[in-house]
């Protein structure tokens, strides 16, 4: 796994690989198409698609230009897929706030042509080769996501698990709530779902430092107990 942060908030863009170079790359972010197509030819890896935590403009941004350049489409929850025709008037008044900022970042937003949905918790459509699974994690977002690799949802002494959490859990912190979709109970229940996780999970959150589950378990005033 490599990690790219976009200039754009801090998103972090997380390239996921198997073996056999098969890729999926999480949360394409603003200004981060030129680091991701170098990387990729450096590495010959072979992208196979593109994943959303959600549809937040700042986790999306280069998913069109990436999408194009790969021929890979973009695979979210089916309940942020509206977020990607609006990416800033669904944001409420932050995403006024915002268009001015993204627009100096070169590279402009492309709504993503070929988008692939799913409902249920379980494999995510086109990541087989990776081994990503899904829990449907509202409250930052109707659509929220966490998406697990290994043995995050394992037992207690599970070593080798890693949930990447976008903008529901952070290190020491969650995901805010008053956006619109955001919903603080759903987040409540979301984030109950994730405690249950296997303590040793690393937690790769869409912006700042990584944790673990048990940390956060410890430490997060919005996890303990």
């Amino acid at each position: 796994m490599r990690t790219v942060v976009s200039p754009f908030l801090g998103t972090n863009c997380y390239v996921v690989s198997a073996d056999d170079g098969s890729t999926v790359v999480v949360d394409p972010g603003a200004g981060v198409v030129g680091d991701l197509l170098a990387l990729v030819h450096d590495h010959a890896l072979a992208p196979v698609a593109l994943l959303a935590t959600h549809g937040h403009v700042d986790h999306t941004w280069s998913a069109g230009a990436l999408a194009s350049a790969w021929g890979v489409p973009l695979v979210l929850h089916e309940d942020d897929a509206y977020r990607l025709g609006d990416p800033f008037g669904t944001l409420g008044p932050l995403g006024s706030q915002l268009a001015p900022l993204a627009g100096t970042l070169g590279d402009p937003y492309r709504e993503p042509g070929d988008v692939r949905t799913f409902r249920e918790d379980g494999g995510v459509p086109l990541t087989e080769a990776v081994g990503l699974r899904s829990l449907h994690s509202p409250g930052h977002t109707e659509g929220s996501t966490v998406y697990l690799l290994g043995d995050a949802d394992g037992p207690e002494d599970a070593r080798d698990g890693a949930a990447f959490t976008g903008d529901v859990l952070f290190a020491g912190t969650v995901g805010r709530t008053d956006l619109p979709g955001g919903d603080a109970e759903a987040m409540r229940v979301s984030l109950a779902r994730l405690a249950g996780l296997a303590p040793r999970t690393q937690v790769l959150p869409g912006h700042g430092e990584t944790s673990t589950i048990g940390t956060e378990r410890r430490s997060n005033p919005y996890l303990r107990g």
